[in-house]
């Protein structure tokens, strides 16, 4: 799953979804790209050595720098994690165990890895599923109504030679005919009775929340495993039983220990971690009280940075060359507020620009996944035809541009619950609109959100 593409390519990529924060993009391309050119070193020394270089991004809230991480995963398919730096600083001077970030990812990487396998043997599961269908339907005659009759070979001999010719003729005739109404989805709503696996695993409760939290994991499995399988029977319409069959053999059908390696190897080489909100654990003063957990926090965190292996219910996790992206406003704190080592380990910087109005307006039309493009969709299912006039467009911008300016800037979320607020009318009457053509104009988008707009006092309480 290696990426091979350039970083022209990879900034290409996320032009398509994110608006402007040109220098993100082209750090995270080219700390993508180092990645793969490490990999086509010949010395395995020298792989070794080259550790990944990880970013420090800096800007504030809804800028787009989740986003051009999450992407970035997406992008070339890699196991990618979010996590808040602030989930690490509960009771005591440190939270949850820092080394579930690794655990996370090893459980993403597996997840991809399994789903990959899945789809690859699907189309044989497919046809496994058929036959366990067809054994309920038309089940395979008993050979013998004697339980000792192949111990004690003269017992029933005679009336077992006289059913051996017709009942195995007589049983694929059926087996077949039904087979042809399978195919046929004849029989999609007949009601049958199967045996399924049960998949609960034990629960061990006791290690919730705690810093065992991975040992709680690794004793269910190991208990699950230890139990046999126990099934339970279910009435289900066969395409349901499809369903179910189809998943199991599929199941079957992939090696778990090849996936757990292969996730491993994934997660060591290729894995994102998104550390977020990272300014919420910088030290700006002295360091007593809350200061002393927020340095512990960063202290717990250096190593995971830095290089360390870790234990997982899959195995041993390195994190060397895991890409860490840490991310923060650093509007109360600094970036040399953090300690120097966790500092050096982010070598990249770069600082993302806060949106202005043309921003805005490139966010609600331009990218795929464009939110004027996801309302329209959303309220199509209703048979809503909805059309945004460009100069309507053009008032949301200058909308959201001129609330981020009176009140707290949360940037491009702004767009939402602006949208939300103009379009709530629309949302609730869809069902039983008669003229299904809405069209937003400026005329209503200034009816809509002038009154909370205008009033300063009640904008900060809804919007």
């Amino acid at each position: 799953m290696m990426n091979e593409q350039t970083p022209r390519e990879i900034v290409e990529a996320l032009d398509k979804y994110i608006v402007g924060q040109k220098e993100a993009k082209r750090a995270v391309a080219i700390a993508l790209r180092n990645r793969w050119r490490s990999r086509q070193l010949d010395s395995a020394s020298m792989q070794d050595d080259i550790i990944p270089k990880n970013i420090l991004m800096i800007g504030s809230t809804g800028v787009g720098k989740t986003e051009i991480a999450r992407r970035l995963a997406k992008l070339v398919k890699a196991p990618f994690i979010k996590v808040e730096a602030t989930k690490f600083t509960e009771v005591g001077y440190v939270g949850r165990d820092v080394e579930s970030i690794v655990r996370d990812l090893a459980e993403t990487a597996i997840h991809m890895v399994r789903t990959e396998r899945l789809q690859a043997v699907q189309e044989k599961a497919k046809e496994m599923a058929v036959e366990r269908i067809l054994d309920v339907m038309v089940p395979e005659p008993k050979k013998s109504s004697n339980p000792f009759g192949q111990l004690f070979g003269g017992m029933n001999a005679d009336e077992e030679e006289e059913k051996s010719p017709d009942e195995p003729k007589q049983y694929q005739v059926g087996r077949d005919w039904c087979r042809k109404k399978l195919d046929a989805g004849e029989y999609e709503d007949k009601i049958i009775e199967i045996d399924v696996e049960d998949n609960s695993k034990p629960m061990v409760g006791m290690f919730a929340g705690s810093s065992l939290e991975g040992m709680g994991d690794n004793i269910q499995d190991i208990i699950g495993n230890m139990m046999p399988k126990k099934h339970k029977k279910r009435k289900v319409s066969v395409k349901e039983a499809r369903k179910l069959f189809q998943q199991e053999e599929a199941a079957k059908l992939i090696d778990m220990e090849e996936v757990s390696e292969t996730a491993v190897k994934l997660a060591e080489n290729s894995g994102i971690v998104f550390l977020d909100e990272i300014d919420k654990v910088a030290v700006s003063n002295g360091g007593n009280g809350h200061d002393v957990s927020r340095e512990g926090v960063q202290r717990d965190i250096l190593p995971i940075v830095e290089g360390s292996t870790v234990m997982t219910k899959y195995g041993p996790v390195k994190t060397d060359h895991v890409l860490f992206i840490a991310a923060g406003a650093f509007h109360m704190a600094k970036p040399s507020d953090l300690i120097p080592e966790l500092q050096g380990r982010f070598p990249i910087r770069v600082e993302l620009s806060s949106l202005e109005k043309d921003d805005f307006k490139r966010i609600l039309t331009e990218p795929q996944n464009a939110l004027l493009k996801q309302y329209q969709a959303l309220l199509g299912t209703e048979g809503v035809e909805l059309t945004f006039q460009e100069d309507a467009i053009d008032r949301l911008a200058q909308l959201a541009c001129d609330v981020n300016n009176q009140n707290e800037n949360i940037g491009a979320r702004r767009l939402h619950t602006l949208l939300e607020k103009l379009l709530e009318d629309v949302s609730f009457n869809a069902p039983d609109l008669e003229d299904k053509n809405v069209v937003i104009d400026t005329e209503y988008v200034n009816k809509a959100l002038q009154d909370i707009v205008v009033n300063q006092d009640l904008t900060q309480f809804i919007l």
